[in-house]
């Protein structure tokens, strides 16, 4: 595995972790009590003690998942474009240098290739005779 794998692993690692902590975490507002100001030594959000192993481990996951996520958005931005790798506008790009291919007209094939033209049947001349024109198909009733 190349070291962006790695890094990509470990990234959602991290991720997966980070969701778990926070998870497992005890809310500030989770007392019965403090929504009627009970607990609260008076300062804004309530009170606060020191931060204890799950925080702390959050919060250095967190700048781990940061610090992965500028190093993966580095390597994507500064990969060179392989042969068959690039997006979407790449190969429209390579798609748009490559000379047209001239595909011959259909009128310029050979005549072999297309299919014989039967001839279509001549229109009467004005002042003929209703003997001399063809005649619909009467369906026997």
């Amino acid at each position: 595995m190349n070291w962006v794998g790695l890094l990509v692993v470990v990234h959602v690692l991290v991720a997966l972790v980070i969701i778990g902590l926070v998870l497992l975490q005890h809310g500030k507002g989770a007392d019965m009590g403090s929504g009627f100001g009970g607990g609260a030594s008076g300062s804004l959000f309530g009170a606060t003690g020191s931060a204890n192993f799950l925080s702390r481990t959050t919060g250095v996951l967190a700048a781990v998942f940061f610090v992965l996520s500028l190093a993966l958005t580095y390597v994507a931005s500064n990969r060179p474009v392989e042969a068959g790798g690039g997006g979407v506008m790449d190969a429209a790009r390579q798609k748009q240098q490559e000379p047209q291919k001239s595909v011959p007209a259909p009128s310029q094939q050979p005549a072999q290739d297309k299919p014989a033209a039967q001839p279509e049947p001549a229109a009467p001349a004005q002042g003929a005779t209703p003997a001399e024109t063809p005649k619909d198909k009467q369906v026997p009733q």
